[in-house]
Formats: structure tokens, sequence, C-alpha cells
């Protein structure tokens, strides 16, 4: 199936150019892969490599490059948890006005990783409520 139809309605609220990576990748990766999730984990890997998950869409990071772990060492044999989107590896001033941006509370205590959890906790609240949960 085409990326743009599969696109994940977090990157329909993005930036076109973010839609243009995650189905470029999507498609050369169904190619490779097969349809699926496998598929799928490529598509969001090229996305978080520019873009970082702020509420419920994706926005431009300052610098290219990995944005967690997982990410900066990668591939199927080695599995270390994600950050969902958030870009862990930015600097602690860049998570606060993220946190600031989705209004954590208690941000101003928070150390690094607590503030990436947090960051990562507002997100998915954001895209729940953005898809019509609660």
């Amino acid at each position: 199936m085409p990326g743009r139809e599969v696109l994940p309605s977090t990157l329909k609220r993005s930036p076109a150019k973010a839609q243009r990576t995650w189905e470029k990748t999507h498609d050369s990766a169904v190619e490779t892969y097969g349809e699926g999730e496998r598929a799928h984990r490529a598509a969001f890997a090229a996305v978080k490599h520019g873009y970082e998950k702020v509420g419920d869409h994706w926005e431009a990071k300052g610098r290219k490059g990995p944005s967690d772990k997982q990410a900066a060492g990668g591939g199927p044999a080695r599995r270390a948890p994600t950050a969902g989107g958030v870009d862990a590896n930015a600097t602690k001033d860049h998570l606060m006005e993220v946190a600031k941006k989705l209004d954590v509370r208690g941000r101003s205590r928070m150390t690094k990783p607590e503030l990436v959890k947090a960051i990562e906790k507002a997100n998915d609240n954001a895209t729940r409520k953005a898809r019509g949960g609660r």
C-alpha cells in the first residue's frame, strides 16, 4: 500500500516535507521488507532523524541526527527503548522549551530524563485527544 494511503495522523498534521520523508521511506521499505510493521518502523526512523514529535504533530529539529539510543545504535539485533519521537539527545534547554509549549507541569524541577518521559506522555495525550479520544 502506498505510503500516502497509510500516513499516520500525526504526520497528516505535520509539514509536507515530513510527510514526503515518511512516504518515500515507507514505499522503499515495502519494496525491501514487504508491507507491515518493519516498513512503518523504517519510515518513522527516517522522520525522527530530522523531526521531533511535539504534541500531536512533528516539527523540524534544530539539527539532524538520531533522536535516542535506539536510533543511534539501530538495527534489529539491538533493541533499546525509544523516546517515542522526543529528541532525547537535545539539550535540556530545548527540552524545557518543548515542555513549556506542551504545558508540562513541574518541568522546572525535572531532570533531563524526566523531561523526556513527561514530553512523551504529553505527546501521547495530545495525539489521543486529536484522534477523538480522551
